[in-house]
């Protein structure tokens, strides 16, 4: 929101005044420091905002506003009208945020994890500590320069060297060390939300056989070094570059499970059917090419079942799929499933998949506008007219919409150990993926 409001003042020059629910506003601070460098004023409502029927927004649109304590309109009013004060007067990005000393003085083992779990460095979980030893030995992973940037929030820089400090701290090896980095180009995207966001980490291309990044059997339990400390590593990076403390920046209702190692697996495309290109293949890369692709989303339903040949099995994920947040959905189906798809069903291609299921998705338009982030996404567009939103706001209540309006928004990941024909339905968001191969 502060990004929006910031470009409206800035490129539009409009006033511009955020709302929000109070308890995201604690976060708003964090925005002034270190991403947008300007002092947005904002109006807080209680909360939750998203679900809650007519009456209880105009209670509290009529209601006072919990930062000022003034009437809620008389608050935007001021924020809008009211002359900047000496801070809000503060011009450019901020200066780079105080850097916590390089070195810590020396101490016991105990002592050392106590601060760090005490500045909540830490997952809450031990920590290698990364002295200067190990961490110049995780450096010699790379040919990367120490203070070579890796990725950026605001004023606040990844340098190589802090990756190697998380990597230590997971428990990383050096020779993990470029795949670390190429994921970190994309921290600190780590899901934080009201509603409960995580990451998944998806490893294509040698990389995986080279490193162990495990594919096969219980891809997603806790079987493998390489899958849980390079995911692992990218929650350390997230929550300390984020400065994401419990009420200070994280702010999650529920939070996610998944973000203790990000659902990090490889895919496994020795058993990709003929016709199936890996993920990375899919996105453009060569097979040959080693890319790690980090996703975000909410929903991970398992089909606690198994598919039958008998009975359609991209029936019932389409059925699953009608339980996700509409316009973005990824698969992860054992080798079994694609198999039957393949050679039964005759799905030649994943597109092919997504296509079918971008067509036969379909869910009630009351329950698209039910969940909130649907609100909160595609509300705007509807209320400017765009289609087909617009069609759908307007729409009677069990009218049945197609929401997965892209089909290329929908990605299919074959992973697992070709035992048991189940799946999960996601609604993960793939970007482009990373190449990992600069990295080294």
């Amino acid at each position: 929101m502060s990004r929006f409001a910031r470009n409206l003042e800035l490129e539009g020059r409009i006033p511009t005044v955020g709302a929000s629910a109070v308890n995201v506003l604690k976060f708003k601070d964090y925005e002034l420091q270190y991403s947008n460098g300007m002092p947005i004023r904002y109006v807080a409502f209680p909360f939750p905002v998203a679900g809650q029927p007519r009456s209880v927004h105009r209670a509290y649109v009529e209601g006072k506003d919990l930062l000022s304590g003034k009437p809620m309109m008389r608050a935007v009013i001021d924020a809008l009208t009211a002359p900047l004060t000496a801070e809000e007067k503060r011009a450019g990005m901020p200066p780079a945020a105080a850097p916590e000393p390089r070195l810590l003085a020396p101490g016991t083992e105990d002592n050392l994890q106590r601060l760090f779990k005490e500045r909540e460095w830490t997952d809450f979980l031990p920590v290698v500590l990364p002295t200067e030893r190990r961490v110049a030995a995780m450096l010699r992973g790379t040919s990367r320069k120490p203070g070579e940037v890796v990725s950026r929030t605001g004023s606040r820089e990844l340098t190589v060297e802090k990756a190697a400090v998380y990597a230590v701290m997971a428990g990383a090896r050096p020779e993990y060390f470029p795949a670390i980095l190429a994921t970190l180009t994309q921290a600190p995207s780590f899901g934080n939300s009201t509603s409960s966001m995580a990451n998944m980490i998806v490893f294509n291309g040698p990389v995986r056989r080279r490193l162990g990044i495990h594919s096969g059997t219980d891809v997603m339990g806790p079987f493998s070094e390489a899958n849980s400390v390079i995911g692992r590593t990218f929650t350390l990076a997230g929550k300390i570059l984020g400065d994401l403390r419990l009420n200070v920046g994280a702010y999650s209702t529920l939070g996610s499970a998944l973000q203790y190692n990000n659902l990090c697996i490889a895919e496994n495309e020795e058993l990709l059917p003929a016709g199936w290109n890996s993920l990375s293949v899919e996105m453009g890369f060569k097979p040959e090419d080693d890319v790690v692709s980090v996703g975000i989303g909410w929903s991970y339903i398992s089909s606690v079942g198994e598919a039958q040949s008998a009975h359609p099995p991209h029936m019932l994920i389409r059925d699953y799929m009608r339980s996700l947040y509409g316009s973005a959905a990824t698969i992860v189906m054992d080798p079994t499933v694609a198999a039957l798809l393949r050679d039964v069903h005759g799905f030649r291609s994943k597109s092919e998949l997504g296509r079918w299921l971008a067509d036969n998705v379909e869910v009630a338009a009351a329950t698209f506008w039910g969940n909130g982030v649907n609100t909160t996404a595609s509300m705007p567009m509807a209320l400017e007219g765009l289609e087909p939103f617009a069609g759908w706001m307007k729409a009677p209540p069990d009218t049945l919409i197609k929401p997965f309006t892209n089909a290329r928004s929908i990605q299919v990941i074959v992973a697992g150990g070709n035992i048991q024909t189940t799946w999960f339905a996601t609604d993960f968001r793939f970007g482009r993926g990373t190449p990992i191969t600069p990295w080294k």
